[in-house]
């Protein structure tokens, strides 16, 4: 069958949802495709699922930190795995039926497949030929390949979440964030934990300061961190996985060989683009991503994308909706928005939580750097937690905030502070005269700086 559309969106995630937000009030004729289920990475398999099973590894948490100082149990409790997954499940699976009723309400057509381009405004759905006078990618991204002989015992992220028994003794093969969270969460389960990191300092696009002392706060929760260990190779034995890794020592490499139940790929995600064909349409690709400009048109004057199939901006949900709403507004009312990615900020949903926005520390001194060691802040210590800090980067010349890193209670919510202030502008002598309600983490932040 052939059809011709006015827009074409490839991808129903975040991107994509929020470019076929446009379809009723545009008045175009709209279709859109997928090659899973309708409604993309982040509410199925990704920060929504994630963050429903981060919650109750807090609730956990709190209990037995708390044990002895007025609340908690006095034996220590652990994850109810089994109904934590039921829980999570009511979350995920009736979601994509309501994402496509959704579309159908907004006259949508839709394609279940994989998408591929004929040339540069027509793309193949199984047998479907569908013309497009603009298309816009929104693809996401997968978790990176490995590369090592034995991957096939290696699960993902996606099948930690749907894994119905946790078992005793679990490997994360590399120390980003979906590591480090998913690390936290299995060790409330009672699990023995460990991550294997092929360089020096883990989780390496954070403020290394504030990184070094979530590692001390992981460590101190059961949590094994072993770094510059590049995995080779993951063998299966009787019962069990063998995980072997490289490490120097002064007489020359050598191999270390580790024990697990399950072994999990941590080791980052990359843009899920490579059978799209692009070069049938001239759509530039590099190892991060579809290139865009700043209207998120990419080499192809018709043809769009945005989100984590794109070598622009990070791997986070919030971007995608501004790439879509920008891909959206140009694709539509003319190019005439460009995408701003000043005052993003982003999360690592460990215990405790990890947040940043802007920029670290600068080798020139250009900047002022203001660090706090919040371990002893009352914030912390009715909380129960033995590890806080914040560090924010000032221009004193300008009267601005830089960037800011916060780990600690609510440090998730206290971050959306700083980012407003960077995006709108604000001076850090303004943020210092605002009045928040106290006690809370928000009421700190005149002391962070």
């Amino acid at each position: 069958m052939e059809k011709e559309y006015d827009i074409i969106i490839v991808g129903t995630g975040t991107a994509g949802r929020t470019m076929a937000g446009r379809a009723e009030s545009s008045g175009l004729k709209f279709a859109i495709i997928d090659s899973r289920e309708y409604g993309g990475t982040c509410p199925l398999r990704g920060c929504d699922p994630k963050k429903v099973l981060s919650s109750a590894s807090e609730a956990v948490d709190w209990n037995n930190r708390l044990a002895g100082k007025g609340a908690g149990a006095e034996k220590p409790i652990k994850i109810d795995w089994r109904s934590l997954i039921r829980f999570k499940r009511t979350f995920t699976e009736g979601y994509p039926n309501e994402v496509e009723k959704m579309f159908a309400n907004m006259g949508i057509d839709m394609y279940h497949g994989r998408a591929q381009f004929e040339n540069g405004n027509t793309v193949l759905v199984g047998k479907d030929r569908l013309k497009g006078k603009y298309i816009f990618l929104a693809t996401g991204s997968k978790p990176r390949e490995l590369k090592i002989p034995g991957e096939e015992y290696v699960i993902t992220s996606e099948e930690f979440m749907e894994t119905e028994e946790l078992p005793e003794r679990i490997i994360f093969i590399g120390g980003g964030y979906v590591s480090f969270e998913f690390a936290h969460i299995a060790r409330r389960t009672g699990a023995e934990v460990s991550i294997l990191h092929r360089s020096e300092k883990p989780l390496g696009t954070f403020d290394s300061d504030i990184v070094d002392m979530l590692v001390r706060a992981s460590e101190a929760a059961g949590i094994k961190i072993l770094t510059n260990r590049p995995v080779v190779a993951v063998e299966k034995g009787n019962e069990e996985f063998l995980v072997r890794a490289g490490y120097k020592t002064e007489t020359g490499p050598e191999t270390q060989v580790f024990k697990a139940d399950m072994v999990v790929n941590g080791a980052g995600r990359v843009p899920d683009i490579e059978d799209l064909r692009l070069e049938n349409a001239g759509v530039k690709a590099g190892k991060k991503g579809i290139v865009v400009d700043k209207h998120m048109r990419t080499s192809n004057p018709n043809v769009y994308a945005g989100g984590d199939c794109t070598a622009e901006g990070i791997q986070l949900t919030p971007v995608a909706t501004l790439q879509g709403e920008v891909a959206a507004s140009n694709i539509i009312d003319g190019n005439e928005v460009e995408a701003s990615y000043t005052g993003i900020p982003s999360a690592v949903f460990t215990i405790p939580v990890l947040a940043s926005v802007g920029s670290s520390e600068t080798k020139d001194n250009k900047y002022k750097v203001v660090f706090r060691d919040r371990s002893k802040w009352s914030t912390t210590r009715r909380s129960g937690l033995e590890f806080a800090a914040s560090k924010v980067i000032l221009d004193e010349e300008k009267d601005r905030i830089v960037g800011a890193h916060i780990l600690g209670p609510n440090a998730e919510e206290a971050i959306n502070v700083f980012a407003m202030a960077m995006r709108l502008g604000l001076r850090a002598s303004d943020l210092k005269k605002m009045i928040f309600t106290y006690p809370t983490t928000c009421s700190d932040i005149r002391y962070m700086f």
